[in-house]
């Protein structure tokens, strides 16, 4: 299975659904290398959805809270690294 994408130029990514999973493994593993490794990669408008829903993750009801607390640590991290 793949994931279809586009960046702000209209240029389609695929990406498997293995990377994704990768990604999305990194971004809530608590470890701020892997974390911070990931988000280099990513486009601007991918680090802004990815932003987007690790903050829906932390605030919004109905996730697990070990979810809630690996994305809020992500966005910590990632505030941090900003700044």
């Amino acid at each position: 299975m793949w994931y279809y994408s586009a960046d702000a130029t209209g240029l389609a990514l695929i990406i498997s659904m293995d990377e994704l999973d990768q990604m999305w493994e990194a971004l809530l593993s608590g470890d701020p290398a892997r974390i911070r490794r990931v988000w280099r990669d990513l486009t601007d408008d991918e680090s802004l959805a990815v932003l987007a829903h690790l903050k829906r993750m932390r605030d919004e009801p109905g996730w697990d809270p070990a979810q809630r607390d690996a994305a809020a640590l992500a966005v910590n991290i990632l505030h941090e690294q900003a700044q």
